[in-house]
C-alpha cells in the first residue's frame, strides 16, 4: 500500500474514533490502543483552547503549535497545510480576526467533517476547509500570507512537490511557518522501515540540513529551523513501544536524534522591474 494511503486510512480511524467519543491519551493514531507520547502531548496552553470544542483539542495529531510561534496578523490569510481536526485553522482564524481568513487543507474526508462540525460548534466564521492533497493545493498562485502546517509535511513522500506547491501559492514576501519532526545524523534503518512510525511523524522525518536544502530549492530564503522539542532514549522507548524495535540496541543511535522544530521560511518580494533594478551607466538616465 502507498505510504499516502495508509496515511489516509490511520488519519480517517483517528477521525472517526473521535467522532464518536473515543479518546486517546495524546492523540497520535500509531498509538490509539493506548499510551501516551512525548510527540503530541502538552502542546497547547489552556487560554488558547479554553473556547475551542473539546473534539478539536482531542483531535490534535501535530508535534508543536505553529499558531503560537507563527506571526500571525489581523487581516491576512492562513492556509494549514494538513489541517486534521482544525485546532490550528481555529486559531490562526482568532488571530487574523474577522478580517482575515484561514483555510484548512486535508485529504481525509472523516477529518474535514470531523474539522466543520468543530467549526460550526466553536462559531468561527473566517475558516473554510477544503479537501485536497499538500502536494496539490487548490488555490491559485499569489493568495495566501502565512502557510502552517503541524507534522504533516514529513508525512508525504514528495516533500519537493509541496514546497514548490507552498511557495506557488504564498504571495510575494510570504510566510512558511510549520511545526515538524526533524533528524540530526543518521536514523537506525529500523525505524525507516517501519510505515507506522512514518505516519506516526517519525520514519518519514528529514535530516535539519536537508530540510534547508529543500526549502531553498523550492525557492525560499530567510530558512530558519528552531528545535522546540529534544527526545531523549526514554521518549523514544515510547514512540517505538509495539513495533519490535530493541530500543536499548538502538539507544545510542537515538539520543538526541529526533526532535520537534519550528521552520521558518520566506517568499522573496516581488522582483523589481527592470528599470528600477538597473542603476548601471547604460540603462539609468
Amino acid at each position: 500500500m502507498e505510504i499516502k494511503e495508509v496515511v489516509k486510512q490511520k488519519y480517517g480511524q483517528a477521525a472517526l474514533r473521535m467522532a464518536t467519543g473515543a479518546s486517546t491519551c495524546c492523540g497520535s493514531p500509531t498509538r490509539l490502543n493506548g499510551g501516551c507520547d512525548p510527540v503530541t502531548s502538552n502542546l497547547y496552553e489552556a487560554s488558547e483552547t479554553t473556547e475551542l470544542p473539546e473534539n478539536a483539542v482531542k483531535a490534535s495529531l501535530g508535534c508543536g503549535n505553529p499558531t503560537a510561534l507563527a506571526k500571525l496578523n489581523p487581516g491576512e490569510i492562513v492556509l494549514d497545510l494538513g489541517s486534521g481536526g482544525g485546532i490550528d485553522v481555529l486559531l490562526s482564524a482568532k488571530r487574523v480576526g474577522p478580517t482575515g481568513k484561514a483555510y484548512g487543507l486535508d485529504m481525509t474526508e472523516e477529518m474535514l467533517a470531523l474539522a466543520r462540525e468543530n467549526q460550526r460548534k466553536s462559531g468561527v466564521e473566517n475558516v473554510e476547509f477544503l479537501k485536497g492533497e499538500i502536494e496539490n493545493i487548490p488555490l491559485p498562485d499569489n493568495s495566501v500570507d502565512v502557510i502552517i502546517s503541524n507534522c504533516v509535511i514529513n508525512l508525504s513522500a514528495d516533500k519537493d512537490k509541496v514546497l514548490r506547491e507552498a511557495r506557488r501559492v504564498l504571495k510575494p514576501g510570504g510566510r512558511l511557518a510549520v511545526s515538524d519532526v526533524v533528524v540530526r545524523g543518521e536514523v537506525p534503518p529500523e525505524v525507516r522501515r517501519s510505515m507506522e512510525l512514518w505516519v506516526g511523524c517519525i520514519a518519514g522525518a528529514l535530516k535539519e540540513m536537508d530540510y534547508v536544502k529543500k526549502l531553498a530549492s523550492a525557492g525560499f530564503d530567510a530558512i530558519d529551523i528552531e528545535p522546540t522539542r529534544i527526545y531523549s532514549v526514554d521518549d523514544a522507548r515510547q514512540f517505538l513501544a509495539g513495533e519490535g524495535i530493541d530500543v536499548d540496541a538502538i539507544s545510542k543511535q537515538v539520543e538526541g536524534k529526533f526532535m520537534s522544530a519550528f521552520i521558518r521560511a520566506e517568499k522573496p518580494a516581488a522582483m523589481a522591474s527592470p528599470q528600477q533594478a538597473c542603476c548601471g551607466p547604460d540603462c539609468c538616465s
